[in-house]
Formats: structure tokens, C-alpha cells, sequence
């Protein structure tokens, strides 16, 4: 087993941040490239949401709790991220 004192060892919420980052990184570039459509709003918002989970999971500590309180953050996660396509894909038409 890895211990902190070896030189390769990386801590779980480290590589958890480390994807939050390239997450970011990733919704950064595709927004400076100026794209738009229906297929890039569902990339970003749909990496919102994972990024959301990861923090709720690992940073919130809901991985390790009964499923009603994971429940109630998912549930919340789907209808705002559910809301704001219906909004977005609205305004297309």
C-alpha cells in the first residue's frame, strides 16, 4: 500500500480535484473558442453537472451517506440542470 511519503502517491481527493480542474480547463477552452449551438450547451451543462457530483460526492462527504440525502442533491441537480435546458432550448425556436 502507497503511503504519503512515497514520491507517486496521490491522494484520492487529489485526483478527484485534478478532473475538477481539467473539467474546467475543458469548459473554459470551449467557451473562448466562441462555439454556440444546442450540442455545445449540452457538453458544458452536461459537465456542470458532473463536476457537481464529484464535489458533492467526495467534497461534501455525500458518498458515504444514506441514499435520501444523495437523493435530494440529485434530485435538485436534475430539475435546475432540467430547467435550464428547457429554458435554453425554448429560447431556439
Amino acid at each position: 500500500m502507497d503511503t504519503p511519503h512515497e514520491p507517486h502517491f496521490i491522494r484520492p481527493c487529489t485526483r478527484i480535484w485534478l478532473v475538477l480542474m481539467a473539467l474546467t480547463c475543458s469548459t473554459f477552452a470551449i467557451g473562448e473558442t466562441g462555439w454556440s449551438g444546442t450540442a455545445v450547451m449540452l457538453t458544458v451543462l452536461g459537465t456542470a453537472v458532473i463536476k457537481v457530483e464529484m464535489v458533492a460526492n467526495y467534497f461534501m462527504g455525500l458518498r458515504r451517506t444514506r441514499w435520501l440525502w444523495r437523493g435530494i442533491v440529485l434530485g435538485w441537480l436534475i430539475l435546475v440542470s432540467g430547467l435550464i435546458t428547457i429554458a435554453y432550448l425554448m429560447t431556439v425556436k
